[in-house]
């Protein structure tokens, strides 16, 4: 899709179906709805990808950076390859011997594990936490918890541990090793990486960031096969157990940190919803000396930006064994830079403000709009995406919702106008049960057959034969459409009856032709009066014309006598002795 926004997540409106499930997965409620179509307000998105990940259609997108990477690739510069140590959760042993080999032939002239950077991360990580042990501390290791405890728990930006990411802190470290002028392509399962690396005081540190699913189009798009690369190692490998470090407890692993999952001193929440729940036990006095959160369930294997081929406990399964073959025995903390500026909150529109308040009369006025000005009518279903009707409402307020997002309401708008739409109908309709006792009739209905609502519980053979509703009843059929002259109440209609099978209920829809029938006996006899007419008229004629042509016969033979006569007498009659005048006489008679 051709890109004209630099935001990470956004949202391919060709394809949202207005299901709001992007609303109901965000925690922190940062898609905003207008027109139908769902949109990412980005100074309120974390850029975790849950979005992406749940959308059914496909409707939520990160932005895509391969060709900038190419570009890179394409450039005078050195470009080294820093590549998350999550890498083994996507292919099997004989893969990931390989990768190296398929790095340089991308054109990579130096590639390394992100866990190197890790390892040292999580040694000061530990050394922090170690010195100042009567307070709780939060590792900074995930982007996206960072960003969610700077936007929306800012209280605990103190508890931060001041130290980088590994992503920052190698390629801080690759830069310093083999030049500044060296670019740097960081390589993960992260989406959020992406926003990390634009921050401003991380600026020109990372120079692209890809996912690996950016990174499977690579492969996908140049024919790269990895069975086709030599098995080789990376340039620079992590020390120590850094290879467990996208799984949740890693970091602590990493720094040989006591882990008991028993042990409140030092717990690993993983996926938003333990996050949140532990984030707000330490801010509400819970004393952890290290909480080790991360984003996503499961930790980094479950990234939006994996490639999701198979089970998380499999992808799980391959990164504990890549992580106990050895790695690099050599400890060193020459040329890591750890240094952390700390958090700020970044300005938030008017309309993103978390901290705007609405009036009790405002809130009110949005919840009458659907339907919900008594307590007693707000469901808290959740269909809207929001977790109570309230919080919709302050959504709407904050244009970021919309009042007909609320599907029960809706859906009573939509039997209201069925109901409407039944009671106004021309057409006379009558349900009844599964012994034929009329459960309920329309105004036409009534006015049909000359009753009264006095007639529901009756059965349907008061007013008619109910030979269609009895044949439905017997011979299972679907629907029965017939023409019924109804004469006692001088009415002929063409009948419809079908049955609901879910709630044996048998529902009759009669169409008044009575007009249209009368008018069809005149129509047919206007037309057998003409077609009549039409034969009389044509033996008139046909007689007329034979009268017309014996007399127009008799009239020629006459005027054929007529004009021989004058040629006679125009001529020189015969001679006769006797009787001069005899002949012509003879011919005058």
């Amino acid at each position: 899709m051709q890109q004209t926004t630099r935001q990470i997540v956004f949202t391919d409106k060709a394809r949202c179906r207005d299901c709001y499930r992007c609303v109901r997965a965000c925690p922190v409620k940062a898609i905003g709805v207008k027109d139908g179509q769902a949109f990412v307000v980005e100074n309120r998105c974390l850029a975790c990808g849950t979005c992406i990940r749940e959308c059914p259609q496909d409707a939520k997108m990160f932005r895509n950076d391969l060709e900038r990477a190419m570009r890179l690739l394409a450039g005078p510069d050195r470009v080294a390859a820093s590549i998350a140590p999550s890498f083994a959760a996507l292919c099997p042993e004989w893969k990931w011997k390989r990768l190296p080999s398929v790095l340089r032939r991308l054109g990579f002239a130096y590639v390394a594990e992100t866990a190197v950077g890790a390892y040292h991360v999580a040694a000061e990580t530990a050394r922090v936490v170690e010195s100042q042990p009567d307070r709780p501390h939060i590792a900074s290791a995930c982007p996206a918890v960072v960003s969610y405890v700077e936007k929306y728990r800012p209280r605990l930006t103190d508890t931060i541990v001041p130290v980088v990411s590994p992503m920052i802190a190698h390629a801080r470290h690759l830069k310093q090793q083999l030049g500044a002028g060296t670019k740097v392509i960081f390589i993960g399962p992260c989406v959020a990486k992406k926003a990390e690396a634009e921050r401003p005081e991380y600026a020109g540190v990372v120079d692209c960031v890809l996912t690996f699913r950016e990174f499977g189009e690579w492969l996908d798009r140049v024919g790269l096969d990895p069975a086709e690369c030599e098995e080789s190692t990376f340039d620079e490998q992590p020390p120590g157990y850094a290879r467990f470090f996208p799984l949740p407890g890693g970091l602590a692993r990493t720094a040989a940190m006591r882990t008991d999952l028993l042990d409140v001193e030092c717990v690993a929440p993983n996926g938003f919803e333990d996050v949140r729940s532990v984030l707000e036990a330490t801010e509400s006095g819970l004393m952890c000396k290290l909480v080790e959160p991360l984003f996503c369930a499961q930790g980094c294997i479950n990234g939006a930006g994996i490639l999701e081929q198979d089970n998380v406990y499999e992808r799980r399964g391959r990164v504990l064994e890549y992580a106990r073959h050895p790695g690099n025995e050599i400890d060193s903390d020459a040329g890591f830079d750890l240094r952390f500026s700390g958090l700020n909150k970044p300005p938030l529109t008017e309309s993103d403000d978390l901290s705007r308040e609405f009036t009790e009369q405002q809130i009110l006025a949005v919840l009458e709009q659907t339907g919900k000005a008594q307590e007693e009518d707000r469901l808290n279903c959740g269909a809207c995406g929001y977790s109570s009707c309230r919080d919709k409402a302050i959504a709407v307020l904050r244009g970021l919702a919309e009042p007909q997002m609320c599907i029960p309401q809706m859906r009573r708008m939509a039997e209201r106008r069925t109901d409407r739409i039944i009671e106004t109908s021309p057409n006379g309709i009558v349900i009844l049960d599964e012994r034929l006792n009329i459960i309920s009739m329309n105004p036409a209905f009534r006015r049909f057959f000359c009753c009264t609502d006095a007639t529901c519980g009756k059965r349907i053979s008061y007013l008619m034969d109910p030979e269609p509703f009895e044949r439905l009843a017997a011979d299972g059929e679907e629907v029965v459409v017939l023409t019924v002259n109804h004469e006692k109440y001088n009415v002929v209609c063409h009948q419809i009856i079908y049955r609901l099978p879910e709630e044996n209920q048998y529902v009759g829809i009669f169409v008044n032709i009575t007009n249209s029938q009368a008018n069809e006996e005149k129509l047919q006899q206007l037309r057998s009066e003409t077609a009549e007419q039409a034969r009389e008229l044509l033996e008139h004629q046909i007689t007329m014309a034979q009268q017309i042509a014996r007399l127009l016969g008799e009239s020629t033979a006459k005027g054929e006598q007529l004009v021989r006569h004058l040629l006679m007498y125009a001529s020189d009659p015969p001679a006769s002795k006797d009787k001069p005048w005899v002949w012509d006489m003879q011919v005058s008679k």
